[in-house]
Formats: structure tokens, sequence, C-alpha cells
């Protein structure tokens, strides 16, 4: 009972974040272009919460990883006034927020460890984590490779340029994969004991023996 109120408290959090978020943001097609991924993730995990619900520590990471999201497509990524603040205070050459937001979101290594661990016949250990974070390294890739297909269907354009938000780094690409992957390396490094212990408190499972019936 007490998991379920917190679960509901991140969604309450989440739900009223997303509104501020869709209040007058910078533009509104950046806005949908940005959230519409986050809004699609949160809306699968909704429906299968009673059929397969994670642990609180996943529901955290999801929720955390969505706000991220929803506060970059309200003032776009490269204009997040705290970096913008940090990038003036430190004299960086640019908004830092994508960079921190695709690093932070190498933490989903967490809710994808934990659907392989009780729905394959992975077993904790070096090639859970070896595909967790190949997983990670995936998803990252396969979200540029749908902002490089927007670019190019737009031919252009400020909303085109938003949402890619290079600032003129032409290796920006590699960055975001790059901090991702790093992301998913530290999450699992600091974060797996913690994960295994609410597995087995949450879910009444043992990370190192999965019952046969959650397998099936």
């Amino acid at each position: 009972m007490q998991n379920k109120r917190v679960h509901l408290v991140l969604l309450i959090i989440v739900i009223i974040v997303f509104i501020w978020s869709a209040i007058k943001p910078v533009s509104y097609y950046s806005w949908v272009l940005e959230v519409s991924p986050a809004v699609a993730s949160l809306a699968v995990f909704l429906f299968l919460y009673k059929k397969f619900r994670l642990t609180t520590l996943s529901y955290t990471i999801i929720a955390f990883v969505t706000i991220l999201m929803f506060i970059g497509g309200h003032y776009i990524y490269s204009n997040v006034p705290l970096f913008d603040w940090l990038k003036d205070t430190w004299d960086l050459k640019r908004n830092h927020y994508d960079r921190f937001g695709h690093f932070m979101k190498g933490m989903i290594a967490i809710v994808i460890r934990e659907i392989l661990l009780r729905k394959t016949l992975l077993y904790k250990g070096g090639w859970l984590n070896g595909i967790v974070i190949s997983m990670v390294l995936a998803i990252a890739a396969l979200y540029e490779i749908v902002e490089w297909l927007f670019a190019m269907l737009a031919k252009g354009g400020r909303v085109s340029k938003d949402f890619l938000g290079t600032q003129g780094d032409i290796w920006d690409t590699q960055w975001d994969m790059f901090l991702s992957f790093a992301g998913s390396i530290i999450a699992l490094l600091l974060l797996t004991k913690m994960h295994d212990q609410l597995v087995k408190r949450e879910i009444g499972l043992n990370p190192n023996k999965m019952k046969k019936e959650e397998q099936e």
C-alpha cells in the first residue's frame, strides 16, 4: 500500500510538471516533438501498472527522466535558464542541459535491467549488464536517428534546429550517445545493490534465481 502511495505521488508530480510545461512553451511545435516520447512511454507504463508493476526505484527514474524531457520541451533544451546561468557563470561555450539530460537518461538502464530480470532467463551478472548497456545505447542511437530523419524531412528551419539542438557542435550526436552510455554504466554501478533489494522486497523475487512463473 505504501509503495502505491509513493507511485501515486510520483505520477501527480509528473502531471503537474506536464501541465506547467504545456503553458506557453517557447515553441509548441518543439514542445510536441520533445514531450511526445515521454508521454507515450508514460502511457505504456501506466497501462501495464496492474499487470506488470515495477519497483519504486524504476518508477522514480521514469518520473525523473520524464520531468527532464518536459522541462526541455518547455524551454527548448538549448535555452533552459539554469544552464544558461551556468554557461554565463563558468564561461562555457554552450548550454549543457541537453548533455545533462542524455547522461541522466542513462539511468533507464535500471528499468531495462528489471524487465530483463523478470521476463527473460537472464540472471544478474556480466551478460545482463552488457545487454542492458547495449539496449541503452540502441535507444540513444534510435533517438538520434529520429532527430536526423525529422531534420531531413523538415528541410531545416527553426523548429528543426531547436529539435536537433546541436548548438553548432559537429560531434553533438556522438556526445549524446556517449553520455547515455556513461550514464547507464554509472547507474548500474551505483544502483544495482539497491535495485536488487527492492526487487526482493517489493516484487518478492531473488535476482540470482527468478521464479519460473515470472519468466512465462
